[in-house]
């Protein structure tokens, strides 16, 4: 029985047996032409699109004028372009021409994020509730800074008394090293008047320009921070040759990263991690070598509080301070 039936004729499908084979062909038919016609207008098959990577997220960083600007995209660029290949954030760079703009235009242009100077921070985290996240360790091993009172060799000036008369070159009324600083060492020598004591102050808008207007004698006396002072004089041995610092301040963190507390925390979380780690990878030690640092290191709310004694020695109120040059 078993041997005649496997070797017996099949019987010929009736009609109705036809219809589970034919709809299965037109279905394939249908499901070969839809596939078609979507790859004609662009659409990828549902394979190929779950493989490709999401859109890459936009955000937009804001950089203070530490240097000139110039300097300062260079300076940035290759970092954000090692960010966006690294994570697919597209970063954006803006910079801005003062100090104090990087607090009034953070909203009003959408920044999502910015590397505060020390002060710019402070007053970032208090008026518009920005997160750190990072900073750079310098090329001292720090992942701080200092103010530094300087002037020429051959001034004649070596303490504040000396100074009486003569012309001061500030940076921007809302940078540590620039203003804040020696605001509280003049306070604290008994200077209360600016325009009574000098015979001129103005602002050279950044750090290195206050550097140049001490050494081409526009100004008798300057204060700038130490790296960008340091990155000055290693450049131009002319100048270290006639230049000595007077008076230096405590220490306070370096320009760190803070983003806008609502931002993705993906975005957040994909930033600090590539950050803290690019140490470790042989082209992030290039990125960070153009940068000027050794590697990245947390940063936090507590770490600005040298910033917020400055500031009471200097008379200031962060809350209520008008950073505006005058």
């Amino acid at each position: 029985m078993f041997g005649f039936t496997s070797l017996a004729r099949p019987k010929r499908p009736s009609p109705t047996s036809k219809a589970p084979q034919l709809n299965a062909v037109v279905l394939r038919l249908f499901l070969t032409l839809t596939v078609a016609f979507f790859g004609f207008l662009g659409f990828p098959p549902a394979s190929e699109a779950a493989d490709r990577p999401p859109a890459p997220s936009r955000i937009l960083i804001g950089l203070i004028p530490e240097m000139n600007v110039f300097q300062q995209m260079q300076r940035f660029q290759p970092l954000a372009q090692y960010i966006q290949k690294n994570t697919g954030i597209e970063v954006h760079l803006t910079i801005l021409s003062r100090y104090g703009n990087i607090i009034q235009k953070f909203r009003s242009v959408g920044m999502d994020g910015a590397f505060f100077g020390s002060f710019t921070g402070a007053m970032a985290i208090e008026k518009l509730g920005v997160v750190p996240l990072v900073r750079p360790v310098n090329p001292d091993g720090e992942s701080t800074y200092y103010g530094i009172i300087f002037a020429r060799n051959d001034s004649g000036i070596n303490t504040v008394a000396d100074m009486k008369g003569k012309r001061f070159a500030f940076v921007e009324r809302a940078t540590t090293a620039g203003y804040i600083f020696p605001m509280a060492e003049l306070r604290e020598n008994g200077v209360f008047d600016l325009k009574a004591f000098f015979s001129e102050t103005f602002f050279s808008g950044s750090h290195d320009a206050t550097v140049l207007e001490v050494f081409n004698r526009q100004a008798d006396v300057g204060a700038a921070k130490n790296t960008v002072y340091d990155r000055v004089l290693k450049s131009r041995p002319d100048i270290a040759q006639n230049l000595k610092v007077l008076f230096t301040s405590d220490r306070v963190p370096s320009n760190g990263l803070c983003l806008r507390p609502d931002i993705d925390p993906a975005i957040r979380d994909s930033l600090k991690r590539l950050l803290l780690e690019m140490d470790k990878d042989p082209e992030g030690r290039q990125v960070l070598e153009h940068y000027g640092a050794l590697r990245f290191v947390e940063t936090s709310v507590q770490d600005y509080e040298p910033v917020r004694v400055l500031a009471r020695k200097a008379g200031i109120s962060i809350k209520d301070y008008n950073y505006i040059n005058e």
